[in-house]
């Protein structure tokens, strides 16, 4: 694979050195995948998110929430209503990195099931 200067790519004035570091910088938060994956679901209000990752705190959600969105990941939708509503959904974009995400989860479960049977052999 080819890892020359023809591959570099700059996004938001930063250096990277190749498509796989530009994904991992966008989508590479703590939650993000995860945010992603749930948003590919249905579109979803903040207190929902929230109960998805009860370990995570209400600050750094929303940051990951605002990364996404300045990405053009995530579109947040304010309704002028009392109470306040706001629901988050996946754009064009967005959408796009979702058959990445499945392919992770296919991977995952491979990995798991490699290691359950490499587990196996050992206890033999």
């Amino acid at each position: 694979m080819n890892q020359g200067t023809a591959d570099m790519m700059v996004y938001r004035g930063k250096d990277y050195k190749c498509g796989i570091d530009l994904t991992l910088a966008v989508v590479g938060g703590k939650w993000k995948a995860s945010i992603l994956w749930h948003l590919a679901q249905e579109t979803m209000r903040f207190s929902d998110l929230q109960r998805q990752f009860s370990d995570t705190t209400r600050k750094m959600l929303t940051q990951q929430l605002r990364e996404l969105e300045a990405d053009g990941l995530v579109h947040r939708e304010v309704y002028p209503q009392v109470p306040p509503k706001v629901e988050y959904s996946l754009t064009g974009k967005g959408t796009t990195i979702i058959p990445i995400l499945n392919q992770m989860c296919e991977w995952a479960r491979g990995y798991l099931q490699d290691d359950e049977d490499a587990a196996k052999s050992v206890a033999a």
